[in-house]
């Protein structure tokens, strides 16, 4: 069964009215399988994939990292996976998990940066749009990533990207085209993952360098789950999208509470940058 929830179509010709849609209905939904749909595409013996293909490790040690990428490419959808943290010291290594074209570089990118022992670990995130990124955003996760399996989200439509940690919205960035910010819209992307040694400005801007006596750094990837569209087209063949998920009143209040209390930086707020994209829109 797939969950309801209520979309406002926004930018859209078709209707001005609130549609009650089932999120099935539009996506096609599948577990993944780690043997059946992703490569390694380096590091191949610091990579792992559990017999029943449900659970991935990448190894970093000094000898090499290691990466995945899912074997299709995807234009728009909801990307689900559970991740477990390298333990320990982890200060440089640097932890992903992303959606990015082949050419012409564009990005939606999830990065765990290590930190010393009993210093929490920083989500770093960014987009990039016709080859041009810093547009980041970091946050300090309000839990213990090494402890346990956590969800990691990249929800990614023709109208907004908005990334989840368990759930909660932790970054929204709208599609404001119409105003000169370019989004990415037209490139389908793969999914990508690795570890890898980022002492050079992964911790305290490289002040902290890695700690090679605590390797090997084990990351742990599971559950992954990929909804994509299911080619649903409504009247006179118009695709139903871009019908689509944004956030509620409850999904927004979050998103306030996480900018408030775990937000550790903005691009939109440096002042050595002064980004023009910003200076109207709270929501990027």
């Amino acid at each position: 069964m797939g969950e309801s929830i209520w979309i406002r179509e926004r930018s859209s010709p078709y209707s001005p009215l609130l549609i009650l849609i089932t999120i099935s209905s539009l996506l096609a939904c599948c577990g993944a399988n780690f043997h059946r749909d992703v490569d390694v595409t380096w590091g191949h013996d610091h990579a792992n994939i559990s017999d029943d293909g449900r659970l991935l490790t990448l190894t970093l040690d000094r000898l090499s990292g290691a990466g995945f990428q899912s074997k299709k490419a995807y234009l728009f959808g909801k990307f689900d996976v559970e991740m477990k943290l390298p333990p320990g010291n982890t200060a440089g290594i640097v932890t992903t998990f992303y959606l990015t074209t082949a050419e012409k570089h564009e990005e939606i990118d999830l990065e765990f940066l290590g930190n010393l022992t009993d210093d929490p670990y920083t989500l770093h995130t960014n987009v990039y749009t016709h080859e041009v990124g810093h547009r980041e955003q970091e946050f300090s996760l309000w839990f213990d990533p090494r402890q346990d399996f956590h969800k990691y989200t990249i929800l990614w439509n023709p109208l907004i990207i908005i990334v989840f940690v368990d759930d909660i919205p932790v970054r929204v960035f709208n599609n404001r085209e119409a105003v000169g910010v370019p989004y990415p819209n037209t490139k389908p992307m793969k999914i990508k993952a690795s570890i890898w040694n980022g002492e050079k400005w992964a911790t305290r801007g490289g002040l902290v360098k890695t700690d090679w006596n605590e390797a090997p750094f084990t990351a742990s990837y599971r559950n992954l789950e990929i909804q994509t569209m299911a080619g649903s087209v409504g009247r006179k063949n118009r695709p139903q999208w871009p019908l689509t998920q944004g956030l509620d009143k409850a999904g927004k209040k979050l998103l306030r509470w996480v900018r408030q209390t775990h937000m550790i930086y903005n691009y939109c707020h440096d002042p050595k940058r002064h980004p023009r994209e910003c200076r109207h829109f709270i929501d990027i």
